[in-house]
């Protein structure tokens, strides 16, 4: 079974042995063609072009195999197999932009960290807050009255100033290139016991913030971490093989644009090697904050990235199906195989490890320019 979209422009990468290095590559009727070339030899540099989608559409190339067999492989440096289709993009991320999520990160902050306390602060407060704040336009009249009438009852939270104030939450998920892609074993801090998947949709952003493509991702997330203090995010989010992207970016063109991703559904399967399963779904037309507008509030006059980036959109999907004990919840077991997918961007399949046990990230933008350059790329 593909991984990959019936249909659209798809931009991904592909390390190739070789050339010990990446190669960009595209899709053309099941088969992934290498696309590399001087004049874009990196993504990057297809994402600032006028016409992404038609310059990939109209690149020679060369043939590499099939779609199936190499999304088959398991990810090795001898072997031919995917990446992450970013290159030099900052790797970005917001939080807080689902009101059901949101009113879980105020159970975790209140438990602080311990999942033994959740479901008793589910049961006070989950109620009470979910509901009244779905519907809800951030940074409105309608907000700060909702504020308001929180603080006076003592539930007002910093991860509710975030979902529903006038600022989005907008952080550093991953160093540039150090994101996974499919097949690749995805990483949790090995100081976690608390954590889950978060399935999202990743645009793909232009220097100029332009939006020129989506992709899915997995921002996982580490519950007992984050929740004992929020300026522990940086902690609990970037870490060795924590951010998974892909499998490849679908470029926007007549078939597919902003439209489509506001519209667009998100389903998850967790399956442990101990007969565990999970579902879940993520339904981006609940998303509390347009995606347009997160973009904004990340890239503008107040802070450039040259070499655009990739925004995770945050996630409905938060479990609070028990696992082991009841009243904890959910939480990933080594092995666990998570599969994110959806229509319009295909699958994202990746093995949980902790991160201390996944490959270490040695292949850094210094080892990519050598690499190109003796390619005769640059």
């Amino acid at each position: 079974m593909t991984i990959f979209p019936a249909t659209g422009v798809l931009l991904g990468r592909v390390w190739n042995p070789a050339a010990g290095g990446p190669s960009v590559v595209t899709l053309r009727q099941g088969r992934v063609w290498d696309i590399t070339s001087p004049r874009a030899p990196l993504v990057r540099d297809i994402c600032e072009m006028d016409d992404p989608a038609g310059y990939v559409t109209g690149a020679a190339g060369t043939d590499l195999g099939t779609a199936e067999a190499l999304a088959a492989v398991v990810p090795h440096p001898d072997r031919l197999h995917f990446l992450a289709p970013c290159d030099l993009q900052a790797i970005k991320a917001c939080g807080v932009t689902f009101a059901g999520s949101m009113v879980e990160r105020v159970i975790e902050e209140r438990a602080a960290g311990n999942p033994a306390m959740a479901e008793d602060i589910r049961t006070r407060i989950g109620a009470r807050i979910g509901t009244s704040l779905s519907a809800i336009t951030p940074g409105s009249e309608q907000a700060q009255q909702v504020k308001a009438a929180l603080q006076q009852e003592g539930l007002w939270s910093q991860y509710l100033e975030v979902g529903i104030g006038p600022d989005a939450e907008v952080f550093s998920k991953a160093q540039t290139l150090s994101s996974v892609g499919p097949g690749a074993e995805i990483g949790l801090h090995p100081m976690s016991n608390w954590n889950n998947p978060e399935p999202e949709i990743v645009l793909a952003v232009s220097s100029q913030g332009r939006i020129v493509g989506a992709t899915l991702g997995n921002d996982v997330n580490l519950r007992d971490v984050e929740g004992r203090s929020a300026l522990l995010l940086s902690k609990a989010k970037d870490n060795n093989a924590s951010s998974a992207i892909g499998p490849m970016i679908r470029l926007f063109d007549t078939g597919f644009d902003m439209d489509a991703v506001r519209r667009a559904k998100l389903t998850l399967r967790v399956t442990g090697e101990d007969g565990f399963t999970l579902n879940g779904t993520s339904s981006m037309g609940e998303i509390s904050r347009d995606p347009s507008d997160l973009v904004t509030q990340t890239i503008g006059r107040h802070h450039q990235y040259p070499d655009g980036l990739m925004l995770y959109l945050g996630t409905l999907f938060s479990p609070t199906q028990d696992r082991d004990t009841p009243g904890e919840g959910f939480t990933h077991k080594m092995g666990d195989q998570v599969t994110i997918s959806s229509p319009d961007l295909g699958t994202l399949n990746n093995t949980v490890r902790r991160s201390t046990e996944c490959p270490a990230w040695t292949f850094g933008v210094s080892h990519l320019m050598r690499n190109l350059a003796a390619r005769g790329l640059i």
